[in-house]
């Protein structure tokens, strides 16, 4: 019996390093990018840059950025963020009421983290301006 499972493990081709990523569910890939943890920004980022390793799962990559916003108001950045919030309303369009709060969540987590890499004396009025924003979405109606 082992030395079946051997002999079949040294006939199988290996998989190409730059192989598509395993079949996981779209859902499962889309929950776990969606989620208001560093983490889960850091792999959507990192899926961001390589999309073609996703291009099965048909994810809608499109954005518009802070919409009718400033991108950097007052030289913060919130452009990757603004990005990621695009990106879970695009691809939860179609069932987005019930995922909405979540990825409003995500927009929330996201800005609190790029105001917390500024220096101490900017991150109150960085929050401020962060803080708007979210509530902006946040307030808009769910589907």
């Amino acid at each position: 019996m082992a030395v079946t499972a051997l002999l079949a493990a040294a006939l199988l081709p290996a998989a190409p390093a730059n192989a598509a990523p395993a079949p996981a569910a779209r859902d499962e890939v889309l929950a776990g990018w969606t989620q208001p943890t560093a983490e889960s920004t850091a792999a959507w980022q990192a899926a961001r840059r390589d999309r073609d390793r996703w291009a099965a799962y048909r994810f809608d990559w499109s954005s518009d950025v802070c919409t009718h916003a400033p991108d950097t108001p007052a030289g913060f950045d919130f452009g990757d963020a603004c990005r990621h919030h695009d990106f879970g309303y695009r691809n939860y369009a179609d069932d987005l009421a019930r995922h909405k709060a979540r990825i409003d969540e995500v927009f929330r987590a996201d800005l609190r983290r790029i105001c917390d890499g500024h220096r101490l004396y900017a991150q109150p009025f960085c929050n401020g301006i962060a803080f708007t924003y979210y509530e902006a979405i946040r307030l808009q109606p769910r589907p």
